[in-house]
């Protein structure tokens, strides 16, 4: 029977319920979406290029390992981890004999892949470009459409796809930069690979010795492909070249099939992690604001039933039978609204994914993966959200004695439930905890999760609290409210009299301001600091910037040599790991740091810092328990172990890394050993001209001010502030529909109030003031709650990472954001109000 007096309420009633069913089409639509991309990571395919003929590739192992064992009552457990390098691993080339002798290897071609890059203008967007010799051309395969293959060391093959787009011939000159200084060479053929272009990438082709030279890793090798002889299986033969190289040791791993991918695409492994993180995340979030936002639509549609609801319970419904017919609704709206937004996810995922792919955050080689777990958790999460927000909102209604249940259905309650209270100031000091432990964090993958749940917690409170903070607030405004005149004393009455109703249209909107607020400011507030450390650390009045692929070593000796200039410090940037723990780190050229560059020592010095030394930053010596003098055990870009000794401890790690290291040490075990850029100090009276003369010679490095450099800065920081609001776009973008929603459903379901203040006395023009007036007092609560929200957490997440209370609020940024919630707001608010005004009050009075 409460099935059946279910459906027919919400077949009847269904303007009541579109409210509800657009907030759980909304979260089911991103719960399918960040599901998507979190699949993606976990399961999405890396097509192979280069290595498309290859049926197995043997490369070095990607990872550091760490093995810890722990002792339990008497017994031991090992534990392993591993965790991916961040720059390329290479292989002996002994490794190439080994494959070569295990029965059922047809051919074993060594592969060189190394940055290549042809310093040529050419319309469109560039793709990397990487160096191989000619005999490795057989793993895609590329065969010759034009001219003949590299003989001597100065001639080039390229491919087909990059002689098109930069109109290059056989016979052409090419320059090319890569690990070294640039060269010019001859195009001496252009190939073709069998299955196409290549995506991803552009390939050059060189001479094996000359690529060996522009490779830069004597005695190395990146991988080795292997050709089974006809009849041999791949993964039998790849289970004895495994077995083959584990009896000599050396790390070396055996892809077949779809693990090829990764060995040839390191980032897009990399990827992977980053997808993962930030899938998860997202995911998280809007799940969490996706609850508080049901929840609170329930709350209303389920207040705008009270009559009804009362009667049933006057007419001897009992409780249970009402929190089934409730429930019963609730999974009605929520199965319709769970699949469909289930299938609106997918285009959504998509198109968030090709934003990912656009903006470098994810290569276009990952594929997305869209399985139907994404869209069966959807469904899952809209039903039971529905049932238990809808769980809920009905206690207190089925709970109502028959006696006073009419009486009830017309007057909202005074108070709040105690429970409610009670939960509400228990959610509240959980955010003081949060916002607490925020401040004590150091590390930005540790707080950036804390910083988004406070904000979520602390809307929560404000949820459950919100009937006596919006009294109080009524109380507050109702002075300059009734300067309003008559519309303005009607809103305060409204404020003050449904605070429940009031309370729902400013949880959404707290949301919307202190969570777009947070996601605006949390990057500037991190990317200011750094910038005003590196500010503050460095001494050098000039910079050489490359626009290519990095400054030279040539480029950099010739400005030290140049009248006045007293010293010039090459830096290279990468990142290493500290037993499994990643960190950002720097290499330094030793020869006059200290006249270019000031970290801040607070402890040991700089003097004699050479090739087996290491400047840590305070966090990572907080971390690591180190101090000057202790020996530090460093996993470099390419997992190659080296022990260093702490030769300084600094404190301005936020604009130069935690890890800073000898500039030949960190350059000879990266992809890309050349300098990311060259601090310059000179004496009094060396300008920008004479500077830029003296590497007039290299034509891809430019010379910048300190101050210009600075620029360059701020720019990159505001690139990754845009990664960040793309990736919690959708989730901002359902907090606004939530205020929109939320704030129309309250308005549209008022009409028999409207048409009784008519009756009254009341002007249309009157009625629409008064809607205008209790919209401005629910924007400034919201706003003046969503502001306290997100400064407390940005101050907090401030105070962890920089050590001062100093968020970076940009103020016009700020108005922007309440200015574009009150503008929903008050659409949401006038449209609905317009429409209701248009039926006659007396048709209104009088019906059902």
């Amino acid at each position: 029977m409460m099935l059946r007096y279910a459906l027919q309420t919400v077949r009847d009633r269904k303007a009541g319920f579109l409210g509800a069913f657009v907030a759980l089409l909304c979260a089911a639509a991103l719960v399918t979406a960040c599901g998507t991309l979190l699949e993606t990571g976990l399961r999405g395919k890396i097509a192979t290029e280069r290595y498309a003929a290859t049926p197995v590739v043997v490369s070095a192992d990607q990872n550091v390992h760490q093995t810890t064992v722990k002792e339990k009552k008497g017994k031991s457990k090992t534990k392993h981890k591993a965790k991916p390098v961040a720059e390329r691993a290479w292989l002996p080339a002994a490794t190439v004999e080994t494959v070569r002798s295990v029965p059922g290897v047809a051919r074993a071609v060594p592969e060189l892949s190394f940055q290549a890059v042809p310093l040529v203008k050419a319309p469109g967007g560039a793709k990397p470009s990487y160096g191989h010799a000619w005999t490795s051309a057989a793993l895609t395969p590329f065969t010759l459409t034009e001219g003949r293959a590299p003989q001597g060391d100065g001639e080039v093959v390229v491919d087909r796809e990059l002689a098109a787009r930069t109109g290059l011939k056989t016979g052409a000159p090419l320059t090319v930069q890569a690990t070294g200084e640039p060269r010019t060479y001859t195009v001496s053929g252009i190939a073709r690979s069998a299955r196409g272009d290549l995506a991803r990438q552009n390939a050059l082709f060189f001479g094996d010795a000359e690529a060996q030279r522009l490779a830069a890793r004597d005695g190395r090798v990146t991988a080795v492909g292997v050709l089974p002889a006809p009849g041999t299986d791949p993964v039998e033969l790849a289970g004895r070249i495994g077995k083959a190289l584990q009896g000599q040791g050396g790390g070396a791993q055996v892809a077949v099939g779809d693990a090829r991918g990764p060995v040839e695409f390191l980032d897009a492994a990399g990827a992977r992690i980053k997808l993962v993180s930030m899938g998860g995340a997202m995911g998280g979030t809007a799940l969490l604001v996706a609850i508080l936002v049901v929840v609170g639509t329930f709350a209303l549609s389920v207040q705008q039933r009270y009559r009804e609801l009362a009667l049933l319970r006057a007419i001897a419904a009992t409780p249970k039978q009402l929190r089934r017919m409730i429930g019963r609704e609730a999974l009605l709206v929520g199965l319709a609204a769970g699949v469909a937004g289930a299938l609106a996810g997918l285009p959504l995922a998509a198109w968030l994914h090709g934003r990912f792919v656009a903006s470098g955050v994810v290569p276009a080689n990952l594929e997305r993966t869209a399985g139907i777990f994404p869209m069966v958790a959807a469904v899952g999460a809209s039903l039971l959200g529905a049932w238990a927000a809808a769980r809920i909102t009905g206690r207190r209604i089925a709970r109502i004695r028959p006696a006073e249940a009419l009486a009830e259905a017309a007057v909202e309650r005074r108070r709040p439930a105690w429970i409610r209270i009670a939960v509400g100031v228990l959610l509240l000091a959980g955010g003081v905890v949060l916002v607490a432990v925020l401040s004590a964090l150091r590390s930005e993958p540790a707080s950036t999760p804390v910083t988004f749940l406070a904000v979520v917690v602390f809307a929560a409170a404000v949820s459950l609290l919100g009937p006596l903070l919006v009294r109080g607030a009524a109380a507050v405004l109702a002075g300059p409210l009734r300067l309003a005149g008559p519309g303005g004393y009607l809103a305060t009455a409204n404020l003050r009299g449904n605070a429940t109703r009031m309370a729902s249209a400013v949880t959404p909107l707290a949301l919307l301001i202190g969570m777009t607020c947070t996601v605006l400011f949390i990057t500037p507030t991190l990317g200011d600091a750094a910038r005003a450390q590196a500010r503050d650390g460095v001494r050098a009045g000039w910079v050489l910037a490359a626009q290519g692929p990095g400054v030279t070593g040539a480029a950099a000796e010739r400005i030290r040599r140049t009248p006045g200039v007293t010293a010039a410090t090459e830096i290279v940037h990468t990142s290493v790991r500290v037993g499994l723990t990643k960190y950002g780190a720097q290499g330094v050229t030793p020869a006059g740091l200290t006249r270019t560059w000031d970290p801040g020592v607070t402890s040991g010095n700089l003097d004699g810092f050479g090739e087996r030394s290491v400047a840590v930053s305070e966090l990572a010596a907080d971390q690591l328990g180190l101090k000057p003098g202790s020996p530090l055990e460093v996993a470099l870009g390419d997992g190659t172990r080296v022990t260093l000794t702490v030769a300084a401890v600094y404190a301005r790690g936020l604009g130069f890394g935690d890890l800073t290291l000898a500039h030949d040490l960190v350059a000879a075990h990266v992809d890309n050993p050349l300098a990311n850029s060259v601090l310059v100090a000179a004496e009094p009276g060396t300008g920008r001209e004479q500077l830029a003369a003296a590497v007039a010679g290299f034509p891809e490095v430019g010379v910048l001010s300190a101050r210009d450099a600075d620029v360059v800065r701020a720019e990159r920081q505001q690139a990754g502030a845009e990664i960040n609001l793309l990736a919690m776009g959708l989730v901002l973008a359902f907090t606004a529909i939530a205020v929109v929603n939320t704030l129309a459903m309250s308005t549209s379901e008022r009409l028999r109030e409207f048409a009784m203040l008519r009756l009254a006395g009341a002007k249309r023009r009157q009625v629409l003031r008064m809607l205008r007036m209790e919209a401005v007092g629910v924007v400034l609560i919201g706003a003046v709650l969503g502001s306290g929200i997100a400064l407390a957490v940005l101050t907090a997440f401030s105070v962890g990472m920089t050590g001062a209370a100093a968020p970076a609020v940009v103020p016009v940024v700020y108005v922007g954001v309440v200015g574009v919630a009150g503008l929903l707001a008050l659409a949401a608010t006038a449209l609905p109000g317009r429409l209701a005004l248009r039926v006659p009050p007396v048709e209104v009075a009088t019906s059902r």
